[in-house]
């Protein structure tokens, strides 16, 4: 600023000196053309009067002078001209200033003259004879006379660039000496120029209002910060350039992002193709869902843009484990396949047997054996049914019946019974071992089937003649 104000100054007093030594120089030029147009006139005058006394014999008894002296008849003839032959000269009646003197006795004029090849002042007086007596002087003694003042008008000119130097820097210092002293935390309390205190009330109101939105900036980022380091969720902001700008606490227990990341491309923490596939999707303004196997687990990557108006600025990155999750689809996938498998095999047998009763084959001492083994596998088929709608309900968080005291020995020596002919089937022995007063807390559904369920993959998957 003190530069500029003493450039400022420097050169406002540059231009005035320039100026004032131009309009100075061309003041002075004017006055030595009217001097010059003054001393012609009044050499003229003596020369008149020599010439009414002696005629052409005073004219040639002059010594040469700087002015060109030239005598002109009536009819603009040239009489004499101490410069040249006025018999080889061409008339000068068309002349400016002669014409000039012929009508108003005198007259002056300037224009280039091909006598002296440079511009000339002329000045023409009417005699009492009708002639007309004609002076002139070069513009080359004008600036003689300048040339002598030049000189010393260029010390002054001198003197006054270093005086600017000098007054421009102090007025630049004294300029900026007040401002330098303002205390822009409080300006309202300077002591300044008057045309500034608007200016310094502004900006005491801008410090206000920039002080309250720091303020709120601090407590958004304070309360963002507490929300997003308490989320299970990873949590990564990026610009356009894939460039780190945030990330929370859960997104370093999931990605194990170092903790340099901030500054650095997102594309450092994991180069998984799912990964690197939803940044660059996110980054081309489309919203993208993946998921990444990485060290055992699953995570969901939700990348979503952010724009501002039309440009995009960046991306938000959501990291979610799922592996819970894909773990009990899988269940739930072999758990389906299973259920398949279980349901077709008493399905099976009942369709066979069926058929074969259909078809007559059946001799009438054997039917109560195939009645049983219909009853049997439809049994077994109602309970796996009851099973898949128990885990449904389980899922969809409804309770179970409430516990009551159950007697274990009666439910296991009933699914034994239910059992026998299973086990006869596969060869296997059955034996119950219980001591008096077996009772438990349960529901007695539930305790049957898991009674069955034990029992029955006991027979089938027992050694040949073996025992449950």
């Amino acid at each position: 600023m003190t530069n500029r104000i003493f450039r400022t100054a420097f050169f406002l007093s540059v231009f005035t000196t320039v100026l004032a030594a131009v309009v100075s120089l061309g003041v002075l030029y004017d006055y030595f053309n009217r001097r010059i147009t003054e001393e012609m006139a009044q050499e003229a005058v003596y020369i008149e009067q020599g010439i009414e006394q002696d005629g052409m014999a005073y004219l040639d008894s002059l010594s040469p002078t700087e002015n060109r002296i030239t005598w002109i008849d009536k009819d603009g003839t040239v009489l004499y001209d101490s410069s040249g032959d006025a018999e080889q000269m061409e008339n000068h009646v068309d002349r400016e200033e002669v014409q000039q003197a012929l009508v108003s006795k005198e007259g002056s004029s300037k224009r280039y003259s091909t006598t002296f090849a440079e511009d000339t002042i002329y000045y023409a007086k009417q005699m009492q004879d009708g002639t007309v007596l004609r002076l002139s002087a070069t513009e080359h003694s004008v600036f003689r006379l300048l040339l002598g003042l030049l000189q010393p008008f260029a010390v002054v000119v001198v003197l006054a660039l270093a005086l600017a130097v000098w007054l421009s820097f102090r007025v630049a210092k004294d300029i900026m000496r007040p401002l330098e002293k303002i205390d822009l935390s409080h300006p309202e309390e300077a002591v300044v120029y008057e045309e500034l205190t608007p200016f310094l009330r502004r900006i005491a109101k801008q410090n206000q209002q920039i002080a309250e939105q720091m303020e709120e900036l601090q407590r958004q980022q304070q309360e963002f910060s507490a929300i997003t380091e308490h989320m299970q969720e990873g949590f990564v902001i990026i610009d356009h350039t894939t460039t780190v700008l945030s990330y929370n606490s859960g997104a370093v227990k999931l990605l194990d992002i170092p903790e340099d990341a901030v500054g650095k491309s997102v594309l450092t923490i994991t180069r998984k193709e799912p990964f690197r596939r939803a940044v660059e999707e996110v980054l081309a303004g489309s919203h993208c869902e993946s998921i990444m196997e990485q060290n055992g687990h699953f995570y969901r990557i939700l990348a979503n843009p952010v724009k501002n108006g039309d440009v995009l600025a960046g991306a938000v990155l959501l990291v979610t484990d799922e592996t819970e999750k894909t773990e009990r689809e899988a269940l739930r996938r072999e758990f389906s396949a299973n259920v398949s498998h279980e349901l077709k095999t008493p399905l099976t047998s009942i369709s066979g047997t069926a058929e074969i009763m259909k078809n007559g084959l059946v001799r009438q001492e054997d039917i109560p054996h195939f009645a049983e083994n219909i009853y049997e596998e439809s049994h077994r088929l109602m309970t796996l049914i009851e099973n898949i709608l128990r885990l449904s309900q389980l899922e969809e968080g409804q309770s179970l019946p409430e516990k009551t005291p159950q007697d274990l020995e009666k439910i296991a020596r009933a699914e034994l019974q239910r059992l026998e002919s299973l086990a006869k089937k596969h060869g296997v022995t059955l034996s119950l071992q219980a001591q008096p007063g077996c009772v438990v807390m349960g529901v007695e559904a539930v305790l049957q089937e898991m009674v069955h369920n034990l029992c029955e993959n006991a027979i089938c998957y027992n050694r040949e003649n073996g025992s449950v």
